[in-house]
Order: C-alpha cells, then structure tokens, then sequence
C-alpha cells in the first residue's frame, strides 16, 4: 500500500536524493512539501509545516533533510502532531536532542528513523555477515572527497554544529559501527583547522583496536571512501562507499536496491509495525573526537 510522506528541508540531499527514492518507490507517495526556500516540482509546496498538515491531513510521515542545526525544531513539531519522522543524517546537532526525540516518539507512539544512508551499500550487508564471529587484527579507512564538489558554497557544514569533515567523515563511521564484531573507542585525534573556520576540514582518528582512520575534505578528483579491515582468515575491503566488496582481493557478488530506496523501504517498515530506529553510535565517535582532538589550525578555506 502506498503511503503519503511530506518532505521538509528541500535542499541538494533533498532533491539529489530523496526526491528520485521517493520517486521510484512503491511504498510512498510524495504529497507536499514543507520548505523556506526550495519546492519539487508538480508537488504542493508550503513553509510552513502546520499548514502543510492543515491541507493534507492524511500525511502521517515526514522525511527532513534540514541541516542538523535547525533540524530539531521542526522534528519536535512533527512528533508533537503525531507524525512518524524519518530524520536525514547526522540525525541531530547534539546527542541530547536526539535523545530528547526518541523520548518524545516513544511517548507519542510514533516511528522515529535516525538514517545512516552509508550503511545500505551495496557491499555492507555481506561485509558484517563475513566478519560476524572473526577476530580483526587491524582496520584502515581513507575517506577522501572535495568538500567544493559535495557541499558547494554550503557554509553551514564549516560552522559550529555543522560537523565540517565529519559530514561525510560519519559516513565512514556508520559502516564501522555497523560491520565490526566488537566495539571500539577513539584515543586520539588531530583535527586540522582553517584559520577561519570553526570546523575541522581534515582528521586522523585513533581508536582501540588499531583502527585508524584518515578523513580529508580537500581531496582533488575521483572520491576515495575506502575501508580495510584484516583478519587473520584474510583482508576484507569496501570500497566506493560500500558498494563494492573484495576478499583478499577478490571481487565479491552484492545486490542491493542503492542507498536511499533502501531508507525508504526501512522506513516503510517501521511504520507498519510501529517500531522506531534509532542509533547515534557515529555520533558518539563524532562527538568524542571533538572532545579530545588536538586542534591544528591550518591555511584558510574559501570556496
């Protein structure tokens, strides 16, 4: 059955993304809008989300793809009007205020989904069945990208609660949480810093375990979002973000439906059975770096 969902925020995610999944799903039917700047085209559009609700009363989901910032104003709202609320990653500014929603979901009754899009690669699923039960002598991850290519002129990812590298840097990290057999914590980091900026533009991260990992949002040409992980039964390898797997170097067969339609599935899940998701582990990594990184102030960054 197909469901009405509103969607708030429309940004470039939005309608790089969300848009297309929507689009192309079964299970979901895009009724309206909820936007300050951006609208879809041939879909009702409105800024403000009661008077989305007040003209479509039969939307009872919402997806949001705000920026984490002002996200969970409006994510409170959803909840308070008894809407199921799918939230975009990272799912809020802070660990207190997603907390605060899954306390608020829970008491509404209503599904709350915190999305980590990384972890429906293609190669993820196949990845965590392959080292479920293995020892890890060491991990290695490289996630390289050009902050100008995904996130053009968006100043807000390099202010305070915008993440700066760790946007694309908690991709990486959710496909850790997700596939290792044991769990792992930082020891230390260093957080390079532009002069002008409030933060990080590259990172080295290290965790217990050996595992290592190297973000870096000044990388030029092709993406590289790579992890290795060793073992001693051999190296496992996902690369293009998870959606490629090796086994000592061997291809492995993966399907999948791709990251987004594979949210929304999730999430049409989760609303038919009344269950809520939510998972900050990311987050935590995110917000420990923070804590107790070495900031090196490095040359300014303009766009």
């Amino acid at each position: 059955m197909t469901m009405p969902i509103a969607l708030a925020g429309i940004g470039k995610i939005a309608r790089d993304q969300h848009v297309p999944a929507i689009a192309g799903s079964s299970r979901w039917a895009l009724a309206c809008t909820v936007s300050r700047n951006g609208a879809v085209e041939g879909v009702p559009p409105f800024t403000d989300l009661a008077e989305a609700l007040a003209a479509h009363p039969e939307v009872r989901t919402i997806s949001l793809c705000h920026p984490p910032v002002p996200r969970f104003g409006i994510a409170r709202a959803a909840v308070a009007a008894g809407l199921n609320v799918m939230l975009e990653k990272p799912p809020g500014a802070t660990l207190a205020e997603v907390a605060e929603l899954e306390r608020l979901a829970a008491a509404q009754g209503v599904t709350l989904y915190t999305t980590w899009h990384s972890r429906m690669a293609r190669g993820v699923p196949a990845a965590k069945a392959w080292l479920a039960g293995r020892e890890v002598t060491s991990v290695r991850v490289r996630w390289l990208e050009d902050i100008r290519h995904w996130h053009p002129g968006q100043d807000w990812v390099l202010e305070p609660g915008g993440m700066g590298v760790f946007d694309p840097g908690s991709n990486a990290l959710s496909i850790l949480t997700e596939i290792l057999p044991m769990p792992v914590h930082l020891r230390e980091a260093e957080l390079d810093v532009p002069a002008n900026r409030q933060t990080p533009i590259a990172a080295r991260l290290h965790f217990s375990e050996d595992v290592e990992v190297t973000f870096d949002w000044l990388e030029q040409g092709d993406p590289v979002w790579d992890i290795v992980v060793e073992t001693p039964a051999g190296a496992l390898t996902l690369e293009q973000g998870g959606d490629r797997l090796l086994i000592d170097g061997r291809d492995q067969a993966v399907a999948g439906q791709g990251e987004y339609p594979a949210l929304y599935e999730r999430m049409a899940e989760l609303v038919e059975t009344g269950a809520s998701e939510v998972d900050v582990s990311p987050m935590i990594h995110v917000a420990d770096a923070m804590t107790l990184g070495r900031r090196i102030e490095v040359a300014p960054f303009e766009w």
